[in-house]
């Protein structure tokens, strides 16, 4: 009997490996051009559900009735200035994910380009909706800098010629993950900082564990004469600080929400009063980042979206000790300066 429960024991593992190893070669590392993390985590949890004893399959909650759920509506105009609507996991729904962001008072999106492809995907989706205020960056993200070559200059050039391309990026450096070689990251920040300033646009920039090279190449350039925005900062007091002094803008996130230790929410909404009002706009990086104020994390949308933005505003409000209404009248008029935009309500 000991035998045949070890033989047991070995066949079960097996198949567990066989199984496991075939769901691993479903992930691939993250790039901006792979699979989103919402769907990620959705075939995640498809994977790894325990299997029950009934026959009939489970109903599962749609993203769009989580979202409801868990959607409330802004005490005032809200504008992202950071959603990747071009991601795939927006194939399906786009125009659902654009109403429940009018529903949640948010009235205006910028559209964040991180290559060729998604930037002129952006273009094409500006062009094509005609009802609500959306806008693009034009940029190439630092882990697809390696992807640059001598024709990338005039194609951005080219998109930052559409009259609702309101910025050059998202462009800058992350030296957390090194998908392109800093040196090729390095390369073409400056380039795209250069061409932000030739062609008169704001720069929207990404900065990961590279504060010090970041300010660095900026400081090259000074003085820009254009707004400059570090989006879903989440740096320290330091790099804060230092990011100031150069009169860059400052994006929050859903973050800020996240109320892990180890994420380091708390120790961003600690960073917020420090940041002048005239310096803060808000975003949701969606699909990214899904606030995890959400609570219990059964009701969680497994994909962020616009429509949860003002989760971020209430997390940003209760940091600075203001009240929702204010924080944002404050941010949006922020970011339409900033980015020159008309609202639902009106233009600039």
């Amino acid at each position: 009997l000991g035998m045949l429960a070890m033989n047991r024991m070995r066949v079960h593992s097996n198949k567990i490996a066989t199984i496991t190893g075939r769901n691993l070669r479903n992930f691939t590392c993250r790039t901006t051009t792979q699979m989103s993390a919402a769907n990620m985590q959705a075939e995640t949890q498809r994977s790894t559900a325990p299997q029950g004893t009934s026959n009939a399959p489970k109903e599962r909650i749609s993203q769009g009735s989580l979202v409801k759920a868990a959607m409330f509506e802004a005490p005032g105009s809200l504008v992202d200035i950071g959603i990747n609507l071009v991601d795939r996991s927006f194939e399906k729904d786009r125009a659902e994910v654009i109403a429940r962001a009018k529903s949640a008072n948010v009235a205006c999106m910028v559209v964040t380009g991180t290559c060729i492809r998604t930037s002129n995907a952006a273009k094409k989706l500006c062009d094509s909706v005609t009802d609500y205020p959306l806008y693009f960056t034009a940029g190439v993200h630092p882990h697809n800098a390696k992807t640059c070559n001598k024709q990338t200059v005039q194609e951005l050039k080219a998109l930052a010629a559409h009259p609702r391309c309101v910025a050059i990026g998202e462009c800058g450096l992350d030296f957390n993950r090194n998908f392109s070689p800093p040196a090729v990251q390095e390369e073409w920040f400056d380039v795209q900082v250069a061409l932000a300033k030739e062609v008169g646009k704001p720069l929207f920039m990404h900065c990961r564990d590279a504060g010090g090279k970041f300010a660095e190449i900026l400081s090259r350039h000074a003085p820009l004469g254009v707004p400059a925005v570090v989006h879903c900062f989440t740096g320290s007091r330091q790099e804060l600080q230092s990011f100031l002094e150069l009169d860059l803008y400052i994006g929050i996130t859903g973050w800020v929400c996240d109320d892990r230790p180890e994420r380091g929410g708390a120790e961003l909404a600690a960073l917020l009063p420090s940041i002048p009002h005239d310096r803060l706009m808000i975003e949701t990086d969606a699909p990214y980042l899904t606030p995890r104020s959400i609570k219990p994390s059964r009701a969680r949308p497994g994909r962020n979206e616009p429509a949860l933005l003002p989760h971020v505003l209430r997390a940003v409000a209760q940091a600075v000790g203001k009240t929702e209404e204010v924080v944002a009248a404050e941010t949006t008029a922020v970011a339409r300066k900033v980015f020159g935009l008309s609202l639902l309500d009106g233009p600039l």
